[in-house]
């Protein structure tokens, strides 16, 4: 087995709630700029250890999310050693295929990698991530009448195949999208997603 990863997802973008990349639609603003952030609480690539890390993707989506060709700026947490980082960055490549790499085929240009302080405290649809100065943001959860957290299941994409995902929108999202990723941005209200994640391959 390449690898065997637990953990939780969060994923902010510029769309309105709720994000239309899921179910296959054009963004709202016709172009996405996401934050994508997993973190393991437990799990190891090729026997390397990475419970405790957190790698982000800062992304610009041109366009439909299925056509793929996004930009992106990889960013991995600086608690990680020479080779969880490494480990992380061939799962996230796509270079130890299974599920990951699905995601990783999209991506059409990685235009940077960097160590960053990365903080993630997302658990049940709240919770804040922090991704050096590149990215913040700040999300609550949908509730259900019975006060359960809202979820949403069986899309044609999702970046945690085979796992609901709670709705929720981001209260504050920025973004400081450095080479060429897309605008900055400082908004509120927009869409947010978190689930929790396990990937085999």
């Amino acid at each position: 087995m390449a690898y065997h990863l637990e953990g939780r997802l969060l994923e902010v973008c510029n769309c309105r709630v709720l994000c239309p990349c899921w179910i296959g639609e054009d963004p709202d603003y016709k172009t996405c700029d996401t934050i994508v952030a997993y973190h393991f609480d437990k799990g190891t690539v090729d026997g390397v250890d990475v419970a405790g890390r957190t790698i982000a993707l800062l992304a610009h989506v041109p366009g439909n999310i299925l056509q793929g060709n996004w930009t992106a700026a990889v960013y991995v947490d600086d608690g990680a050693s020479p080779a969880q980082e490494q480990a992380l960055l061939d799962v996230y490549t796509g270079k130890k295929g299974g599920p990951i790499a699905d995601m990783a085929k999209l991506v059409g240009t990685i235009s940077s990698v960097q160590k960053v302080p990365i903080t993630f405290t997302v658990q049940g649809g709240s919770g804040i991530i922090k991704v050096g100065d590149a990215g913040f943001a700040e999300l609550e959860p949908y509730k259900s009448a019975a006060g359960r957290t809202t979820t949403l299941t069986d899309t044609v994409f999702s970046t945690v195949p085979g796992a609901p995902v709670f709705v929720g929108k981001a209260t504050r999202y920025t973004s400081k999208n450095h080479a060429g990723l897309g605008k900055d941005l400082d908004m509120k209200g927009h869409n947010a997603l978190q689930s929790t994640f396990v990937f085999d391959a």
